[in-house]
């Protein structure tokens, strides 16, 4: 593409090479440099993008945009300067690409808890009313019937940009994406044209990161704040931060809650491990998914279907065919009778719902057994609340290793362990092996005793050391309930 070209709705401070240059890539990643690339300096928290952009032009680079032009000047260089390059090479990505994002109906969902199961939910129910689409996620990346395997919850903008272009070159209508807090900060979704936004839910996490709470809510409010006049935005009001979401949007507002009067309303009639009788609207339908978390997030895919353009009847035909979302509230029951759920609840929230929900269900003559821990090198002061809050519901909590990462598992253990309650004390065991963990909460169980293995839900992996080792959850279940009932 011709820079001319690329450049086109972007604020230029000063230029100074040849406009009329060929780009053939666009790179923000200097040892991703080729010929007659584009390479973006953008200031990092490790490290500055600046300090490479001579390492980018000997791999081929023929065009640098930057915040501060170098001292030194290449002969047939082009050199761009702009305010921010983090947030324009969102635009420029766009640009580069065609802007696939203004060709299909976006949709992004954020919050702490449910991004992956709403956005997932909504990838297969386009996909029952017979509509193609992308769907960017935790899990996986999919376009049509093609599985990506996933690396971030939200992927860098270019990145982005590639898929939504090849979902449009496969006439794909629709793009369902989540929006982490992480891609919002550090500009993933910019440049990109959003039809509707969602909400979920906001609570303690990712403060290793944002350091405070209304950083991270304010992060996450930036998403609804720059949105257009022609988006809508719906937001959770059950939520304590729902309205703050839509304080400031120029998008439509719609609303969803299970508590409060609302546009979207929602009611659970039924419930047990099979799934629910809900009423949305004064509608009802059965769904396989169960657990009140779920509630929330069939009603907000539902929103935002019907702000789609579909009907209320063709949507909840649809929502009734639909499975549950890998790892998350996934069901498995051994020959033995113990009833297994493999969820990848990791905040306290969300293990909080988790064991409430399970607990609604339950007749109180199943034990449930918690088996849990917290990922190293990551947000600290969750730790004893997740204890707390696991001791507290659970007839027995077993806290494991997660994903340690660089951390001592004992350490992170200790911290999960300050939280539990003097009165809880005979109520929780600590085993950092989690096979050995999960062992455990079989050898320990009878038949109809329920057994929650939480935190990593969907992980093919156990990440130890900067190195990631095959483990999963469901996997080991299905291998150990097998070996130990013989």
């Amino acid at each position: 593409m011709k820079l001319e070209e690329l450049l086109k709705r972007i604020p230029v401070l000063e230029m100074i090479g040849n406009q009329n240059t060929d780009v053939s890539e666009i790179v923000f990643d200097s040892r991703k440099a080729v010929a007659d690339s584009l390479y973006v300096a953008i200031k990092g928290t490790v490290s500055d993008g600046h300090s490479f952009i001579d390492s980018s032009i000997e791999k081929g680079a023929k065009v640098i945009l930057c915040e501060v032009l170098p001292e030194d000047l290449k002969d047939n260089v082009t050199y761009i300067q702009v305010k921010d390059a983090s947030k324009t090479l969102g635009q420029l990505a766009s640009n580069f690409y065609g802007n696939p994002s203004e060709k299909l109906n976006l949709i992004g969902v954020t919050g702490t808890n449910g991004k992956t199961s709403v956005a997932t939910l909504l990838f297969d129910i386009f996909k029952i009313l017979g509509f193609q689409s992308l769907l960017i996620s935790t899990v996986e990346y999919r376009i049509r019937d093609e599985i990506i395997p996933s690396t971030h919850t939200t992927p860098d903008v270019i990145r982005i940009n590639q898929m939504l272009a090849k979902a449009v070159k496969l006439d794909c209508e629709y793009a369902f994406m989540e929006v982490s807090s992480h891609g919002i900060h550090q500009n993933r979704t910019e440049g990109l044209h959003f039809k509707i936004a969602g909400f979920t839910n906001i609570t303690h996490d990712h403060l290793d990161y944002h350091k405070t709470f209304e950083e991270y809510l304010k992060t996450k409010k930036r998403f609804f704040d720059e949105l257009n006049s022609e988006a809508i935005a719906i937001t959770n009001i059950d939520d304590k931060n729902g309205n703050v979401m839509l304080q400031n949007t120029k998008a439509k507002k719609k609303t969803y809650a299970l508590k409060t009067m609302a546009d979207f309303h929602g009611k659970m009639l039924e419930t047990d491990f099979n799934g629910m009788l809900l009423n949305f609207n004064g509608k009802e339908f059965w769904t396989t998914l169960s657990g009140k978390f779920n509630v929330y997030n069939l009603l907000l895919a539902y929103a935002i279907t019907v702000e789609s353009g579909f009907h209320e009847e063709d949507i909840l035909k649809a929502m009734s065919q639909l499975k549950t979302v890998k790892g998350r509230f996934e069901t498995l029951k051994s020959e033995g009778g113990i009833f297994f759920i493999i969820d990848y609840a990791h905040t306290p929230d969300a293990l909080e719902n988790i064991l409430d929900s399970i607990n609604e269900i339950r007749t109180k003559n199943e034990r449930l057994i918690t088996v849990f821990g917290c990922g190293g090198d990551r947000d600290h002061a969750k730790r004893p609340e997740m204890g707390k809050i696991a001791s507290r519901k659970s007839t027995l909590a077993i806290i494991t290793s997660d994903n340690p990462r660089t951390e001592n598992p004992a350490t992170i253990i200790q911290e999960i362990e300050s939280g539990v309650e003097p009165q809880y004390f005979s109520k929780y065991t600590s085993i950092p092996d989690r096979r050995e963990a999960i062992k455990m909460a079989i050898k320990f169980s009878e038949p109809k005793d329920i057994i929650l293995i939480a935190g990593k839900g969907h992980e093919n992996y156990q990440e130890i050391d900067g190195i990631k080792h095959h483990f999963d959850d469901k996997e080991t279940v299905i291998e150990l309930a097998k070996l130990m009932s013989k």
